[in-house]
């Protein structure tokens, strides 16, 4: 019988830090997707930008199975929505304030502690 060696172990957590990053660049690019199409169609583009959103950070929590995987995806999404919320000093920003976006950042928000604070499912005994 023989025990796991110790370089299996950096194998699994480098990958894991790979899924940590994919998320955060993900989270990066359904921000972005999101504030833009939450804007221009304005029912349908915020209910399809907060299912992105939801579905990230679920995603997230079901490929790492660690709540680290929602916090990476969300980090990635909150960068870039506040980035985008900014502005510049002439004006141009992608966020004008309206309810829609308070209904975007909320609702990401939202969704973001709601798939952090599910339960992990057991898995299943052979």
């Amino acid at each position: 019988m023989s025990t796991p060696t110790s370089p299996a172990l950096p194998a699994s957590r480098t990958a894991r830090l790979v899924w940590y990053a994919a998320l955060a660049v993900l989270g990066v690019l359904v921000g972005t997707a999101g504030a833009l199409v939450q804007a221009a169609w304005f029912p349908g583009g915020l209910l399809l930008a907060l299912l992105a959103t939801a579905a990230l950070f679920y995603g997230g929590l079901r490929a790492t199975g660690t709540q680290v995987g929602v916090v990476a995806g969300g980090a990635g999404w909150l960068v870039a929505v506040v980035l985008l919320s900014i502005g510049r000093p002439e004006g141009d920003g992608v966020f004008g304030g309206g309810a829609g976006e308070l209904l975007f950042l909320f609702g990401g928000m939202a969704a973001a502690v709601m798939c952090a604070t599910l339960s992990r499912l057991p898995r299943p005994t052979p």
